[in-house]
């Protein structure tokens, strides 16, 4: 692949949303979602999903637990977001953006993947 291609590929690949927000705001919209269904719709590993959700829930924003053999998780709402540029904004603001709407993009039940 010579340079201009990989360039390319680059700038197709990247998004706004990281992996951490998108495993958020599915959690967000159910709270007793498999973490196998997370990484579908991620496009990841269950086992990176598992990481993410371990990063979410240590730094305050998700809280896990166990009902019977499944989790059950809840978005703490109020927090707000880390990076010094957005410190005091609340991640409310991103869930009502996405969460409490329709689906991601390119998630398996979004009207955008219906009509391909």
């Amino acid at each position: 692949m010579g340079f201009m291609a990989e360039v390319q590929e680059l700038r197709s690949s990247w998004t706004f949303l990281t992996q951490h927000a998108r495993v958020l705001l599915l959690i967000a919209r159910d709270a007793d979602v498999r973490l196998r269904d997370v990484a579908a719709a991620c496009g990841v590993t269950e086992r990176a999903v598992q990481a993410i959700v371990t990063d979410l829930e240590s730094a305050g924003y998700v809280t896990r637990t166990r009902h019977g053999r499944r989790n059950h998780y809840q978005v703490v709402r109020g927090t707000h977001f880390r990076h010094p540029a957005e410190e005091s904004h609340e991640i409310a603001g991103l869930l009502g953006l996405f969460a409490d709407s329709a689906r991601l993009p390119g998630s398996p039940e979004s009207p955008d993947t219906a009509r391909e």
